[in-house]
């Protein structure tokens, strides 16, 4: 079933301290419009930083993002609050570098965001959705990914320390909807060790025992405690039950795996779609998070949209005559199945009714590139004319074709299904487009286009 984009009602905002920098940052959630994805706007430097796995600078211990000189730090949790609520078009503002760690999980985001209501657009969301199995392992963590066609968003994670306090553990979401309830309040976590390093670093100047789990894997010395109480400003510190350094009591038996799930939500946000997949993955991390989220960026350029003949498209065959001036035998595209203010999905079943394959060519009938670039150019228009509000009274006129390439041909009962993009916006009626035309898996041919529409004298 299709869903339409989401953003939110209000402003609203969230202040901390960065966990690494101790900085204080004031975080202020804004309404976007369609197709505006989400994204982070420095507001000291007045930059804007996409949310996308493109801006990955950086994985030690957090996500970080950078885009023209700005810096956006430790974007995982706020991201996962965002992507389990289903918001597609979102302005986060910050006032520092760091996002706040508040309590170290994505609940405190979560409720700010819920607070400020969840607004459905007028636009057709996205999703990423693979037709078959996908593997991948990143050697330098020993993680394994493995994604699985699903019909909604779901993810199991393992994870094995080979430490005694943590040891195998393990955690599985199947529905975004359980995301609140079951993985947004897990806080983040480190080994003591970890922390020790960080400390002598200066690394964790925001950090205090309520808002990380440390976990210990051995006896404290009394020299070590008062150590590290001086470090949190405690009176003593100790060890817990469980291996647990004086801090509260855990939210869940097993949060630590909780919360790597809830890394895993947040850095796949930077996908930039949700998808619709199963998600498994053995030892995640942010820095195999990151790797995995680029592959599919790198795949989703490549791939065919998902098309399935029995879903309702968003415009049928009526609905684009209503649109389009183009008639038989001149129309070339049958269904609309995917439309948004930068994009559009069109479909044509070539059939040996065709009235060229009279001519081309007799015995050996093939469907000329012209006219593949004429029904990418009509799936375009679609996407051009959706922006008028009478479109019934405008023309559509080519302008340019560049880079045009033909890799397969296309043949009597294929299907063709064709990908627009926006390459650049949309100004006084001229589109600027890449395409990409598909039979199956195969891309068969791919352009640059440049359109203008006309009103009717």
């Amino acid at each position: 079933m299709q869903q339409n984009q989401r953003t939110i009602q209000k402003a609203v905002r969230i202040s901390g301290q960065g966990l690494h920098t101790g900085i204080e940052t004031t975080v202020t959630f804004k309404p976007a419009s369609t197709g505006h994805g989400v994204c982070f706007v420095r507001t000291d430097l007045n930059k804007t930083i996409p949310a996308s796995a493109n801006y990955i600078t950086d994985t030690n211990r957090g996500t970080r993002l950078e885009h023209d000189g700005a810096i956006a730090q430790t974007t995982e949790h706020a991201l996962a609050a965002v992507a389990s609520l289903g918001i597609d078009n979102l302005i986060i503002e910050i006032t520092q570098a760091e996002l706040p760690i508040l309590d170290g999980s994505s609940a405190p985001f979560t409720q700010i965001l819920e607070e400020a209501g969840i607004e459905e657009q007028h636009a057709l969301r996205r999703y990423y959705k693979p037709n078959k199995s996908f593997q991948f392992r990143l050697e330098e963590t020993d993680t394994d990914f493995l994604l699985e066609p699903a019909d909604d968003f779901q993810i199991s994670i393992e994870v094995d320390y080979e430490t005694e306090v943590l040891g195998v553990s393990s955690a599985e979401m199947n529905n975004l909807s359980d995301f609140k309830s079951d993985f947004s309040s897990a806080r983040t976590f480190c080994f003591l060790h970890e922390l020790e390093q960080l400390a002598a670093n200066d690394l964790i100047k925001g950090g205090d025992l309520n808002n990380a789990i440390v976990l210990v894997e051995r006896e404290l010395s009394e020299e070590e405690s008062k150590k590290l109480g001086q470090l949190f400003g405690k009176d003593k510190v100790e060890v817990q039950k469980q291996g647990i350094l004086n801090n509260l009591d855990l939210r869940f038996d097993n949060e630590p795996a909780r919360h790597k799930l809830l890394d895993v939500v947040g850095d796949l946000a930077l996908l930039g779609m949700p998808i619709k997949g199963h998600v498994k993955v053995k030892k995640p991390g942010h820095t195999a998070n990151a790797a995995f989220t680029k592959k599919l960026l790198q795949l989703m350029k490549k791939s065919a949209p998902y098309y399935d003949p029995n879903a309702t498209p968003v415009k049928d065959i009526h609905g684009i005559l209503d649109m389009l001036p183009h008639r038989p035998p001149f129309l070339l595209i049958d269904k609309i199945i995917e439309l948004s203010d930068e994009h559009v999905v069109g479909v044509k079943n070539v059939t040996m009714n065709e009235d060229f394959f009279q001519g081309h060519f007799p015995g050996a009938p093939v469907m000329p590139g012209v006219l593949q670039i004429e029904a990418m150019a009509q799936a375009g228009g679609i996407l051009i004319l959706s922006t008028v509000p009478d479109p019934e009274k405008y023309l559509t006129y080519f302008m340019k074709i560049d880079k045009a390439k033909f890799k397969q041909k296309v043949l009597p009962g294929d299907t063709l299904v064709f990908k627009l993009e926006l390459i650049s916006p949309i100004r006084r009626g001229i589109c600027h487009m890449f395409g990409q035309a598909f039979v199956g898996e195969k891309l068969v041919m791919e352009a640059e286009l440049m359109a203008q529409i006309a009103k009717v004298k």
